[in-house]
Formats: structure tokens, sequence, C-alpha cells
């Protein structure tokens, strides 16, 4: 069952959140997901409330978090220091997405093991895991973002159709193998400051909650929801404000008076204080969730929906895409337009239609995650660089295949160092 509009989400996630709380049993998160068992895909019940505890607690919330903005911060830098070798002394041609891919990695596995793969110091024994961790993360993405016919057609799965179950499971015992291994490293060298650490201090005492597999699943929902979407997100609103220069100017102006120290670069905090910056990062979102069909629901017994009766076991999807652009909802609704975001406005309440982290119990846990490092990533190149199109010809917005809904054509512009990142790069992190 598909819905697409905001009553139907309503009555879905709503008014039937808790009928509509399970998740389909899919095959890749059989293998990969160790049976299904994760925080984002195990069934409604006990074990998914303590995981969804433990999650909201002990890694997403603002504490934790704010543990590791140090580490965030100096992710930020060194990625702005690529940027401004390849354009301090004038405009530059850059393609955007793979320094983004190597920032959200980079900031998510340090946060996570304390591991940095994505770079080119990595050498020896650290350059072979670098690329091992590599290779498996890509066919995870690869696998994640193709639909088994089997989940559909069950049948298929007797004959193992085109050879994925096998491929499944050796892929799930390799992602199992480089979780496990950071696991028992920190136990080995007693690694500290990282989300491991962390729970593993926890395991000591509650060994019953914080077993290894708990672990690792939630390292798996971490890497594979905080690094991918956050990378294409920054880059759709990169395109976006490189098409509406008029627009990417007033952000530079807003966060130009909101910074204290001129010569500095911007932290986390500056992007609460800056609501345009904010508002630009919702449009973002309205126009490309990162999830256009959310993570699927599953109904756990019968119930009524705009008047028709579902049956138990009715995979849900929810067109969050069709519901941002719906013209019922939005003025303009095709149009890149943060100002509707901003308070005072007639609009402000459709913030309300907004889906990109999903509705009720299922949402997302890493909401507040997501909103530092996107906020943190685009207000830095906002701040630090000038930007524009490489040609008068307009930013080509066209979606491309996935879960994720990357951009068609990856975003190629030009950027020149701003003044200030000379400065901002020489400063203590």
């Amino acid at each position: 069952m598909v819905i697409s509009s905001p009553s139907a989400v309503e009555e879905c996630l709503a008014k039937n959140d808790i009928v509509f709380a399970n998740r389909p049993p899919f095959t890749l998160s059989k293998y990969v997901g160790y049976d299904n068992s994760t925080l984002s895909t195990s069934f409604y019940g006990d074990h998914w409330r303590n995981l969804r505890r433990i999650g909201m607690l002990e890694v997403f919330s603002s504490n934790r978090l704010n543990a590791f903005s140090g580490i965030r911060r100096e992710e930020i830098k060194f990625f702005l220091k690529k940027l401004y070798d390849i354009s301090s002394n004038g405009f530059a041609k850059v393609e955007l997405k793979p320094l983004l891919m190597e920032l959200t990695f980079n900031m998510i596995i340090r946060m996570i093991a304390g591991k940095r793969y994505y770079s080119e110091e990595t050498t020896g024994k650290e350059k072979e895991e670098a690329k091992q961790f590599k290779e498996t993360i890509e066919e995870t993405f690869e696998y994640a973002g193709a639909s088994y016919l089997g989940d559909f057609l069950p049948i298929l799965q007797w004959i193992d159709y085109g050879g994925f179950l096998k491929r499944a499971e050796r892929l799930g015992k390799r992602t199992d193998s480089l979780w496990q291994s950071f696991i028992d490293e920190h136990r080995k060298k007693e690694i500290k400051n990282t989300m491991i650490s962390h729970l593993l201090s926890l395991q000591e005492s509650e060994p019953e909650y914080y077993t290894d597999e708990v672990i690792k699943g939630l390292i798996l929902d971490i890497v594979f929801g905080g690094t991918d979407a956050t990378a294409i997100t920054i880059e759709w609103a990169m395109s976006n404000l490189l098409n509406h220069p008029e627009i990417l100017e007033k952000a530079k102006k807003e966060l130009d008076t909101k910074i204290d120290d001129k010569e500095s670069l911007m932290d986390e905090t500056v992007v609460s204080k800056s609501p345009y910056l904010q508002s630009i990062i919702t449009e973002t979102l309205r126009l490309h969730p990162p999830g256009p069909l959310l993570i699927p629901h599953l109904s756990s017994q019968e119930c009524n929906v705009g008047g028709y009766s579902v049956e138990p076991n009715t995979m849900l999807l929810v067109n969050a895409w069709a519901v941002h652009r719906d013209p019922k909802l939005w003025d303009d609704a095709a149009k890149f337009k943060p100002e509707r975001f901003e308070s005072g406005t007639n609009q402000g309440i459709e913030a309300n239609k907004l889906l990109p982290f999903g509705l009720g119990r299922r949402s997302c846990p890493g909401i507040g995650l997501a909103n530092r490092v996107l906020g943190f990533g685009l207000g830095s190149l906002i701040q630090c660089f000038e930007w524009r199109r490489v040609s008068d010809l307009e930013i080509d917005m066209s979606e491309g295949i996935g879960n994720t809904m990357p951009k068609a054509q990856p975003l190629v512009a030009m950027c020149k160092a701003r003044d200030i990142m000379t400065k901002a790069l020489s400063s203590s992190p």
C-alpha cells in the first residue's frame, strides 16, 4: 500500500501508529542486519523498545553528541583545507560529492571507532584495513539500493533467484567481521572516547542489554543512516543555492553577522542562531528527502485507512516526495523557497507536513546528529568560500536512482576561498 496524502499519513503514522510500527523482514536485513534485529529493522516490541532507549539515551542524546563536537569540527577543517588547497589562488572547478562523502564517513567512523579511513595519510596496515572497509561499505550500499524480487515474490527465494541469497550471506559475514573487529580492538587496546567505548562500558554493568550484537546493530544503523544521505543532502542544497545566488548571498550575510569572531570558523552553536540557514536545510529536505519513500512499515493487525480495510502484514510505503511537493499544501510547491519556513510567514505550519525523517514512533532517532552535520557542513561551505556555476546554464536538478535519491548528475561548481579561510584554518580546533 502506497500513501501520498497528509490525511493518509496521519491515519497510518499517528492514529494507527502502533499498528504500522513493524518493519517488513527484508532479505538483506536478515543477513546484514542480524536477522532484522537492529533499531531500524526490528519488529515493534520489547526488543525494539530497548534498542530505542539505548539509542536515544546513550548514542543520540545531546550530551553524547556534544562529547564528539571536537571530532566533527576537526573533520570539517580537514574538508575545508582540501577545498582551500584547490581554490586558494582563484576560482577552481570542484566536484563536491566525493569530498562530502569523505567528510561524512570520517565524521561518523571517528565518532564510532576513532578511525579515519578516508585520508591520504593512511598507510601500512591501516591502509589495507581502510581498503577493505570501503569495499564492504560500497557493496552494502549497492545491495541496499536495489530491490530483491524475492522479498515481493517469496517463491524466488526457494531457487535463490540471481544468487542474491548467497551473496547477501557472504556480505553479512564480512560486515559482521568488520564491526566485531572494531569491538575487539577496543577491548584489546582499551580505546576511549568513542561510541563503542561508551557502549562497552555500559556492557560491563548491563551485559544482557548491551550485547556485542546490539552494539554491532547500532554501528550498522549509524553508518548507513548518517553518511550517504547527509552528503547527498548537502550536495542538493548547494545545487539549489547555485541556481539561486540571491539566496546564497542572504545566507552568507546571515552567517557573517552571527559569528562573533569574524576571523574564525563557525561552530555548531552558530547553526541554532541562523534561522535562514536552517530554513535552507528544511527546504532542501522538502524538495529532496533522502528517503523519498521512507523505510517501509508493516501492519500488525487489520485496520481502516481512508475507509478501506487494510489486512495484517500489509507493507506500507509513504511517498514523502509526493507529500512534500503537493501543490495543495505548498505555495509554488516545485520552487526552492526557504522563506516559506521563516517564523511569521503563513506557511510556517507546513513544517508539520514534512516527513524527511519519518513520523511517529519509528521516526529516525538520529535527527539531532543529522541536523548538526547538515548545518555545520553547509554553513562552513557558505562562510568560507565564494561559489558560482561553471557556466551560465542552471545546475541540472534531475534525480538519480537509489534509496537516498542522489543527483543524476554530480554537482560540479566553481569555488574560491574567501579571505577568512587562512585565519580560520590556523585557529585552534
